[in-house]
């Protein structure tokens, strides 16, 4: 059932989906002061490597196909 609804998606939904999440994201931090604290003390490229490792994975397994 999951994933004909899945399959129905265009990339409109996708986009809208992710700036949801990541608007969610930037809310917890704002309002959590441990969060932001925990956050801000990060190197900022682990959280690029992170992004780009997962990009590549979602990017391989659609080439996959």
């Amino acid at each position: 059932m999951f994933e004909k609804q899945v399959k129905k998606m265009k990339m409109l939904d996708w986009a809208l989906t992710k700036l949801g999440v990541a608007t969610f994201v930037l809310f917890l931090i704002g309002i959590w002061g441990s969060l932001r604290n925990w956050a801000l003390s990060v190197n900022p490229w682990i959280f690029f490597i992170i992004s780009i490792i997962t990009a590549a994975i979602v990017l391989a397994r659609i080439f996959r196909k």
